[in-house]
């Protein structure tokens, strides 16, 4: 019996799908008429043995449904950031790089490196996203992260539409971001690609604390075209707990 393919290719320049070093192209099975699509486990997922290991999801797939779905949570764990893990591990192996922590490594990277700069964002910038994610998410942030939200963008729902409309208005493949800069205070951009605010060359330069993935990859098979709905029910399942935390020691250093 043979099978079909779905190829998703998702495009940092233009959505072109001949752009070789910052594309990405998955082949997604489709199942037969009388097979039904079967969902894995994310334990079963591991990188390749190297210096920096995936986050282990602390929940299965279709846990945060309807918000995301199962089978956009396998693709987006167990395909892209696992991809970008090993590529990642593969680049730095028996390089200075290999015994230094990631911060370190985008303080000394040059972005003329398209191989590294993708895949060292990849892997730091999916870790942060998957780390952000909760079953069911508190509503809101509290304590010391909730006052700083309040002084820098006003209340928690002005801060919430800036993001919103941020996320949204990032042309193309990329990601939205809430920023602790070096002043401590809080801002929000958007970076296209893999790149993050702690890139050299970067418009803000700060420590990530929220991060929103807004490559197609992340929502297509359940949203299509609906990007502002998955960027809005972002908000559904957000663990401020861990955001919170980033904030503290963000502001410590």
């Amino acid at each position: 019996m043979k099978k079909t393919a779905l190829l998703l290719c998702f495009s940092a320049v233009l959505f072109s799908c001949q752009q070789k070093k910052l594309t990405e192209v998955v082949e997604v099975p489709l199942p037969a008429a009388e097979e039904k699509m079967t969902i894995g486990k994310p334990e079963d997922v591991s990188a390749d043995a190297g210096a920096f290991e995936m986050y282990k999801l602390p929940f299965q797939y279709d846990a945060l449904a309807p918000n995301l779905d199962a089978m956009t949570m396998e693709m987006h764990y167990g395909r892209h950031y696992l991809t970008y893990t090993n590529n990642l591990n593969r680049l730095i192996d028996s390089t200075e790089f290999a015994k230094l922590p990631i911060e370190e490594i985008f303080r000394k990277l040059n972005m003329s490196d398209a191989d590294l700069r993708n895949n060292l964002g990849g892997y730091y910038n999916h870790t942060l996203y998957f780390e952000t994610l909760k079953a069911k998410g508190e509503s809101e942030p509290k304590d010391t992260l909730a006052a700083a939200i309040k002084r820098d963008f006003g209340s928690f729902d002005l801060f919430k539409t800036k993001f919103e409309d941020v996320a949204e208005r990032q042309f193309g493949s990329g990601w939205a971001w809430l920023v602790t800069d070096k002043a401590g205070k809080l801002q929000v951009i958007s970076t296209p690609n893999q790149d993050n605010p702690l890139m050299p060359g970067m418009p803000v330069k700060g420590t990530p604390i929220l991060a929103l993935d807004v490559w197609e990859h992340a929502y297509y098979l359940g949203y299509q075209f609906r990007r502002k709905k998955y960027i809005a029910n972002f908000f559904n399942i957000v663990n401020w707990d861990k955001v919170s935390e980033r904030y503290e020691n963000a502001i410590k250093k």
